[in-house]
């Protein structure tokens, strides 16, 4: 899988203590994995190459439904932009959507 200009964007709405609050976007993610609250992106990626492959352009890990869900969008072989919304915690996919 090719990766063009890959992007990770964190959510403020996940945030739920007052120490998390002063941690980076980033740490927040790490510790998320590291506690097995959510997939790592690298395994997210290869498991979704399988079924939806394409150029990924932008990923984004926010709360919505309820859960972490990693947002990805990608440019399929056919040239289509469509995003891809997967459960972050379990890697399945919750919504596909072409993009305009």
């Amino acid at each position: 899988m090719k990766y063009a200009v890959l992007t990770l964007i964190l959510s403020s709405a996940s945030i739920s203590t007052a120490q998390e609050a002063v941690m980076p976007d980033y740490e927040l993610a790490l510790d998320a994995v590291q506690d097995g609250e959510i997939l790592p992106l690298a395994d997210i990626l290869a498991e979704l190459n399988k079924t939806h492959p394409g150029e990924v352009v932008e990923v984004e890990l926010e709360y919505d439904f309820g859960r972490r869900v990693y947002e990805i969008e990608l440019i399929t072989p056919e040239g289509l932009l469509i995003e891809v919304d997967l459960d972050a915690a379990t890697g399945k996919i919750l919504e596909v959507e072409e993009d305009d």
